[in-house]
């Protein structure tokens, strides 16, 4: 029997000042990255602190919205849902839910794209079968 997709409306994101320009994004239905200019790196979630050099010489960038999942799992209850660790096309890895399938259906190497969804304040970025 398939395990359905629950349409769960996730918790609503805790906005800040170092946040905001990845919110304002969210709004818009981009996903943003940080770009480390000392070394030309990706990395999510974006900051203005480089993880690589320490360095707030960070630049946003923008996410085609397009990845494969590196590994999941679901959490089988009343609503079950899909942990996934989903690896973008520009190289960073995300944790984020599978949404929008079968659930039993989700699969490492799977490709997958992104869709946000609305919660009481800035949207959540998650991601369906491609």
């Amino acid at each position: 029997m398939p395990t359905p997709d629950f349409d769960r409306k996730p918790a609503t994101p805790q906005e800040d000042p170092d946040n905001k320009p990845f919110m304002d994004a969210a709004r818009q239905g981009r996903l943003l990255m940080g770009k480390c200019q000392d070394t030309g790196k990706l990395f999510y979630p974006p900051r203005h602190i480089s993880p690589f050099t320490l360095s707030s010489n960070v630049e946003f960038v923008e996410s085609r919205g397009e990845g494969t999942i590196y590994s999941w799992s679901v959490a089988r209850g009343k609503e079950p849902y899909c942990l996934a660790y989903v690896t973008l096309a520009e190289g960073p890895t995300m944790m984020t839910n599978i949404i929008g399938t079968d659930l039993d259906t989700v699969a490492c190497g799977q490709k997958v794209k992104l869709v946000f969804k609305p919660t009481d304040g800035a949207p959540v970025p998650m991601f369906t079968p491609a």
